[in-house]
């Protein structure tokens, strides 16, 4: 095909057709009427010699030929705009930019009330919106670019992301003040013979089970939640124990009757990444607001 007869602004069409499997959806990301991403579609179609999208219920299935041109098309789509942006100057204090971040429920409450303070002062034109964050990288969320930022833990994250060190974060054990084996040394035997809530974020096995499993080892968890901050008031309530990580069991201690406490066993430090979608590198407004998440680590 030569490109030089193709119209290019096709591709902004197929790429919202791809991202939202409906015309209506599709028009109204793009601000056109639904009749011309109809006829879009219709040229495109012709053009490429396939269907493209197939009705399928109420909405539409991509082609395998579609499926193939989808990150092609997207990539080159925000290359181009990158480049074009490259020039811009953002300024935080005029901005209205909507930004929505993927984090946990812990690292929510650690960082974003201290963000917002920041953005009030420096930028309080822009909006935050925030998704729960999977145990896994939001990469197909972040690739459609429903998702700007991902803050948390990843064991992998592919090539095709840029990936900042946010914060290493430890563990510790959490008891409610006044439990009965608080009076004892806490070695292994006395961790073992604890009760435990085990906050498990969508993960089917943690840090500690996969330790005292390499040791022929397991604990007694009798009640898992996938929510950090409901964990410290069960513990405070209970004679639960729960390891959370110590910026949050410290936050907890000082609002709740709780003690923290070393673990009994070295497991050393886990990291806590931003990770975005490397072709938005030259992203003026989304760099601004990575440098001030890496600004609230270093304070």
């Amino acid at each position: 095909m030569n490109i030089s007869s193709f119209d290019l602004n096709l591709l902004k069409v197929l790429d919202a057709l791809l991202r939202e499997r409906n015309v209506s959806r599709a028009a109204e990301r793009l601000s056109l009427s639904q009749p011309a991403v109809s006829n879009a579609l219709a040229r495109l179609r012709e053009l490429l010699d396939d269907p493209l999208l197939v009705r399928v219920g109420r909405g539409m299935q991509p082609t395998p030929r579609a499926l193939g041109l989808e990150m092609p098309i997207r990539d080159a789509l925000a290359r181009i705009e990158a480049s074009l942006n490259a020039g811009d100057l953002f300024d935080p204090a005029s901005s209205r930019a909507r930004f929505v971040i993927a984090v946990t429920d812990y690292v929510e409450l650690l960082c974003m009330p201290r963000l917002m303070q920041r953005l009030a002062r420096l930028a309080p034109g822009i909006r935050l919106a925030v998704e729960p964050l999977a145990p896994t990288l939001p990469g197909e969320a972040l690739d459609r670019g429903e998702i700007d930022l991902a803050l948390g833990r990843f064991l992998e994250v592919p090539t095709r992301f840029q990936t900042r060190r946010w914060a290493s974060e430890g563990l510790k054990l959490v008891l409610r003040q006044g439990h009965p084996l608080a009076g004892r040394p806490l070695d292994l035997e006395t961790f073992l013979q604890l009760r435990h809530l085990w906050v498990h974020g969508g993960q089917t096995r943690g840090m500690v089970d996969l330790w005292l499993q390499e040791q022929g080892l397991a604990r007694e968890v009798v009640y898992t939640t996938p929510n950090y901050l409901q964990a410290p008031h069960i513990v405070a309530a209970s004679d639960l124990a729960v390891v959370l990580p110590t910026r949050l069991a410290l936050h907890f201690a000082e609002l709740l009757p709780l003690q923290v406490l070393d673990l009994p066993f070295a497991l050393g430090p886990f990291q806590l990444d931003v990770v975005s979608v490397a072709q938005r590198q030259n992203d003026a407004a989304l760099n601004w607001l990575i440098e001030q998440l890496l600004a609230l680590a270093q304070d």
